[in-house]
């Protein structure tokens, strides 16, 4: 029932998401004399919108994003959660004349679909972006003059649309806690969290991989609700060397949960891709798996589900957290002797590595990076950014178009992948922390906030699926905040604190295995089935240069590909073809 008006302010309330602790705080209320027509979380937030402002936002545990109109002050307030689980997206009318002031919403397409903004620009900012991130890193958007709101902040607008006010109401630990927390605390903190998540009027069930962060939240599931099984879900694939269907059973099993197995085919997937890729809200190489996992859950029932996500950014269980900390020493110390000569040995290291055919594009590899690197120094975020970069700089700069936007490709290139107000924030985040707790921040806001929250909400959201993360939770995070950095991290990659605290009952042996992300057998369609589909687009030079690419780069970098040539992974060759098709079919170009 929204747009929804509380009765005792009179403020309209515009809201996406679920306020986890809105009993709690609709006590609150009601022993200060407050009374309620509704049971919802809406109707809670509503009102201590009403009575608290916007210092309302520091009291809500949970995933959102809501605008509220108050006519007497004539007042727009936007929020959005702590970690952005929520998108948001703002649109100010360039015409101050204009019959109106200001767009929001909690999709990009949205705003496409009213037909207000008259043709949309493709941004420069965001093709470069994906072809240094493979999605497009907020508040940049694909559209020009449509910008996401950062997470953990709440801005003011006036009836003009004008922003006459703004603040950060969250932000990560800044570090001066760690130590004063214990693995009892963190326990006693994810049993609540998980518990907290499991509250719904509806069936709800877990993804379960088989891994240690999805195993962890089923575990501590079905432990809160002992006398019933939680319904379990996998994804499993008819090719052996992705599938991890038998992990996820025998972790099931060992639960004790009701566990179900959807066998995802090539056939299948090629059948779906078409619908699959349309719910990408925003050019993005991922995504897709969350996709199929939540089309198959929702088919079964299901409207809530609860995912593992967010754990390898929390205790360190990328193998970012073990090399970039030791390519960080290394480089530093080499760029203070001397830079020069620590870029000419790098370049030397590389040349030896990449002799022989390469289809006509060097490896786009990690090793391949190491001159950009010792060129970045101890530039952690700068480190970071290269680590995960799709294509060498240089290619990049190759890729772009040489009329993109002002400054061209170099200046694009120039600014890492990241926009300066997002660089800015997460410099700020980093400043006291060491180089793990830094790296965890850089995780959370990069590849989790700006690449893996928007993707699963869109694609859950596109089958009416509410997904919710107990590990990507500000109470949670501000707990593990609080733990020494051994504790937390080491050994680097087992996420042992995870292990101790959500893994109880649990036969380690069952997690005794190489770490493997969720992934999909996407080099082997696209290789048989899909690359077939892909030629046309990958191969249209003007079809390109509309999205800001340069054709012959494009064709190069596919014809590499498709020669089988080393270190061009499919991933690189699928965020081109992404961008391409998402702009064309969304009418987003330059």
């Amino acid at each position: 029932h929204q747009p929804m008006t509380d009765p005792v302010g009179g403020q309209t309330l515009v809201f996406n998401g679920e306020i986890y602790n809105f009993e709690a705080l609709r006590d609150d209320l009601h022993a200060a004399g407050h009374t309620f027509d509704s049971s919802g979380d809406t109707a809670v937030l509503a009102r201590l919108l009403a009575t608290e402002g916007t210092d309302a936002c520091g009291h809500l545990r949970g995933m959102y994003a809501f605008a509220t109109w108050d006519p007497a002050s004539r007042r727009l307030t936007v929020a959005r959660d702590p970690h952005g689980i929520k998108p948001l997206y703002l649109c100010p009318n360039p015409d101050p004349e204009g019959e109106w002031s200001l767009l929001v919403a909690s999709e990009l397409r949205a705003i496409l679909a009213s037909g207000l903004i008259g043709r949309p620009r493709l941004d420069p900012r965001a093709v470069a972006s994906v072809v240094w991130n493979g999605y497009v890193a907020g508040p940049v958007t694909a559209v020009q003059g449509v910008s996401a709101l950062p997470p953990g902040t709440v801005h003011t607008y006036d009836g003009r649309g004008r922003e006459v006010g703004a603040r950060t109401f969250w932000a990560m630990p800044s570090g001066g806690a760690a130590g004063s927390g214990t693995l009892h605390d963190l326990r006693t903190t994810l049993r609540d969290t998980v518990a907290a998540h499991l509250v719904a009027d509806v069936p709800l069930g877990v993804f379960l991989s088989g891994g240690v962060d999805s195993s962890a939240v089923a575990n501590l599931a079905q432990r809160a609700r002992p006398d019933q099984r939680v319904r379990t879900f996998a994804l499993a694939f008819e090719e052996d060397e992705y599938n991890e269907g038998h992990h996820a059973r025998a972790v099931a099993e060992a639960i004790g949960t009701e566990h179900h197995e959807i066998v995802l085919t090539e056939g299948e997937f090629v059948a779906h891709l078409d619908e699959a890729i349309a719910t990408l809200d925003q050019p993005t190489f991922d995504g897709l798996n969350s996709y199929f996992m939540s089309r198959t859950v929702r088919e079964a029932g299901l409207t809530v589900a609860l995912v593992g996500t967010g754990g390898d950014e929390l205790f360190g269980g990328y193998t970012t957290f073990r090399d970039l900390p030791r390519l960080a020493a290394t480089v530093g110390r080499a760029a203070r002797i001397s830079p020069a000569l620590a870029r000419r040995a790098a370049e030397l290291f590389v040349r030896l590595k990449q002799r022989g055919d390469h289809g006509g594009l060097a490896p786009q590899s990690r090793w391949a990076k190491l001159p950009d690197m010792a060129a970045a120094g101890d530039d952690l975020l700068a480190l970071y950014q290269l680590s995960y970069a799709l294509f060498l700089p240089s290619f990049q700069r190759e890729l772009l178009a040489d009329d993109l936007g002002p400054g061209g490709p170099e200046a694009l290139v120039a600014q890492g992948g990241l926009a300066p107000e997002l660089r800015a924030r997460i410099t700020d985040e980093v400043r006291h922390h060491g180089t793990r707790s830094a790296l965890s921040v850089m995780e959370q806001r990069c590849f989790l906030g700006e690449r893996l929250l928007p993707d699963t909400d869109a694609a859950s959201m596109a089958v009416s699926l509410e997904l919710r993360l107990p590990l990507v939770d500000s109470v949670l995070t501000d707990q593990v905040g609080r733990l020494d950095a051994e504790t937390r991290y080491e050994p680097v990659g087992r996420k042992q604190a995870l292990r101790d605290v959500g893994l109880d009952g649990l036969d380690p042996a069952l997690f005794d295995r190489p770490k493997r992300g969720f992934e999909m057998p996407f080099d082997r369609w696209i290789r048989q089935n899909l690359g077939g589909q892909m030629d046309e687009l990958m191969g249209d030079a003007s079809a390109a240069a509309a999205v800001g690419l340069d054709g012959a780069a494009v064709t190069r970098l596919w014809g590499a590909y498709r020669s089988g040539a080393p270190g061009i992974y499919w991933s690189r060759v699928w965020a081109v073809y992404i961008l391409m098709r998402w702009c064309h079919a969304h009418g987003v170009l330059l």
